[in-house]
């Protein structure tokens, strides 16, 4: 069986603060599980304000407490062909799931036969972390350096969940959770 990749796409408003921070945190905990040479990571944002830009400096500075480097990233807006090239476009909170399903309805109008948008997971980040009262991850970006910490927690508890729905599911299809044909 061929090797397929489980392509992830983290989006938040501007991606300086929330979906960049979960970009590095997924990757690190993906690296830490074994998976990551399965995976494809990005992140972007719904607007286009910050196009090129690295991530706020508090996201980074919070996220290099805990060990996670923001630093390389770049800002980049959300595109139709997203819907193509990932399996999961997961939001940071319910506006921006409304302006991806939005932008996903008015593509696919215009999309080939061939196009993956029909089959590739929308939802909110947090519908993976367990014992959550949040259903969105809060905009730190005019708050305080709390904010940023609280951010992290939040992005750290679904990106363990959504791993661990990763390595099931590898696990299902008789494998180790970085056996490539685990992740179809």
């Amino acid at each position: 069986m061929a090797s397929k990749m489980t392509r992830i796409l983290f989006v938040c408003l501007g991606n300086i603060c929330r979906s960049p921070t979960a970009e590095a945190v997924f990757r690190a905990r993906a690296e830490q599980t074994g998976i990551l040479s399965r995976l494809q990571l990005d992140s972007c944002g719904t607007g286009d304000w910050h196009v090129g830009k690295a991530p706020d400096s508090r996201a980074q500075r919070a996220a290099a407490t805990r060990g996670y480097d923001l630093s390389a990233l770049r800002a980049r807006q959300l595109d139709p062909s997203d819907f193509d090239r990932f399996d999961y476009i997961l939001a940071m909170d319910a506006a921006n799931l409304r302006d991806i399903i939005a932008l996903q309805a008015a593509s696919s109008e215009s999309a080939s036969p061939e196009s993956n948008a029909s089959s590739v997971h929308i939802g909110r980040f947090l519908d993976y972390a367990s014992n959550q009262c949040h259903a969105d991850v809060p905009d730190p970006y005019y708050g305080g350096d709390k904010g940023f910490d609280d951010v992290l927690d939040l992005i750290e508890a679904a990106s363990d969940g959504l791993l661990a729905q990763l390595v099931d599911a590898a696990d299902a299809h008789g494998g180790p959770p970085n056996k490539p044909e685990a992740f179809q």
